[in-house]
C-alpha cells in the first residue's frame, strides 16, 4: 500500500486512501486529528469464517487485527468524544452454532482501551435474506439472522449526548393522552406510582429505543447510478444512511468532526454532509473510493480531487 492520500474533498469532508492503521499512525495526520474526533462510526469488516472481497480477517487474527485500533481511536478522540462500532454475527465454519469472536473482540477492544460501554444497540433489518443458509434454508434448524449490535463506548460516563435529537413521534395512544389532558394515575403492578401529570408534558416526540429498525432495500440511489454509469462494483456490504444519521445527531452537533476509519462506500460522509458535520473517511480499496463519490451528486459541491 502506498501512502496515504487525500483521495477527494467536499465542503465539509476528505476521503484518505489507505489503510486506517496507517493513517491514524502517520505523524502528518496526527497533528491534525489529536483529540479532534467527535466521534467515530464505523463498521469494521465482519469476523467472518470466510473472506470477503472487502478484505476482513479471520478467526482469532480478527480480535488481534481490531484491538490494535483502541489505543489509536483514543489518540484521536476528544475526551468528550464517543465510539460506535457495528459488530456483525459470525458462525463457526460447517457448524450450526454462534461464534463468540465478535464478543471477544468486543471486550478485548475495551479493556485494551480502556473504555467505557455506554450502551448497546441493536439494528434490526427484517428485509434481510435467510441466512446461514444451510442451517436456515436446506435444513431447517435455525431461524434466519437478521439483526447486527452497534457498541456506543466513550472515555467517560458521560460523553456528549442528546436523546432530544432523535426524538420519535408519539404513538396515537400518546398524542390522545395528551389532547384529553388526564389518565388512570395511581399504583401500578409493577410498584411506580404514577402522578396525575406525569406524563402530560408534550416533549415534541417519544425518546427512542436501543432497538433501530430499518430495512435495507435500496435498489436505486444516487450511489449505485454513479457506479453504473462508471462500471464500478458497489460496495458488497453498505450500511442504509438511517442508521448513521441516527447516531450523528445523537452524538454530536453541527461542525464536529465525525470519523470513518472503515468507510467501504462512505455512508457515514455523506450522511455527516447531508447534517452539517465535519468528517473524514479512511479507505483502502481504490474502486470503492472512486464508487463513493456517488453519495455526494445531491450537494451543490461535488467530491473534487485534492
Amino acid at each position: 500500500m502506498d501512502e496515504p492520500k487525500i483521495a477527494y474533498r467536499t465542503t465539509l469532508g476528505r476521503s484518505i486512501l489507505g489503510k486506517a492503521e496507517d493513517v491514524l499512525d502517520s505523524a502528518a495526520y496526527l497533528k491534525d486529528l489529536t483529540e479532534q474526533v467527535d466521534l467515530i462510526f464505523t463498521s469494521p469488516p465482519y469476523p467472518l469464517n470466510r473472506k470477503k472481497r472487502y478484505g476482513n480477517e479471520q478467526g482469532n487474527t480478527y480480535v488481534n487485527w481490531l484491538v490494535e485500533f483502541a489505543p489509536l481511536f483514543k489518540k484521536v478522540l476528544k475526551p468528550q468524544g464517543s465510539i460506535v462500532l457495528e459488530l456483525g454475527n459470525a458462525w463457526e465454519p460447517g457448524r450450526p452454532v454462534m461464534s463468540t469472536l465478535a464478543l471477544k473482540a468486543l471486550l478485548a477492544f475495551l479493556e485494551q482501551g480502556d473504555l467505557t460501554l455506554c450502551q448497546q444497540f441493536i439494528w434490526h433489518n427484517p428485509a434481510r435474506l435467510p441466512s446461514p443458509v444451510q442451517w436456515v434454508n436446506i435444513e431447517r434448524i435455525r431461524v434466519k439472522d437478521s439483526y447486527t449490535h452497534l457498541w456506543w463506548m466513550a472515555q467517560t460516563d458521560r460523553p456528549y449526548s442528546d436523546n432530544r435529537k432523535v426524538l420519535t413521534r408519539y404513538s396515537q395512544s400518546m398524542e390522545k393522552l395528551l389532547k384529553r389532558g388526564n389518565y388512570n394515575s395511581g399504583k401500578r403492578p409493577s410498584e411506580h406510582d404514577i402522578g396525575e401529570k406525569s406524563f402530560l408534558k408534550d416533549n415534541s416526540g417519544a425518546i427512542p429505543s436501543n432497538l433501530i429498525t430499518l430495512a435495507n432495500t435500496q435498489g436505486t440511489s444516487d450511489y449505485l447510478s454513479y457506479c453504473r454509469d462508471h462500471d464500478l462494483q458497489p460496495h458488497p456490504a453498505r450500511m442504509p444512511s438511517g442508521v448513521a444519521e441516527f447516531f450523528i445527531k445523537f452524538l454530536t452537533e453541527p461542525e464536529m468532526l465525525v470519523l470513518d476509519p472503515f468507510a467501504g462506500s462512505n455512508t457515514t460522509g455523506a450522511v455527516a454532509e447531508n447534517l452539517g458535520r465535519r468528517w473524514l473517511a479512511i479507505e483502502p480499496n481504490e474502486l470503492y473510493l472512486e464508487g463513493s463519490r456517488g453519495r455526494f451528486t445531491q450537494f451543490n459541491n461535488r467530491a473534487s480531487n485534492e
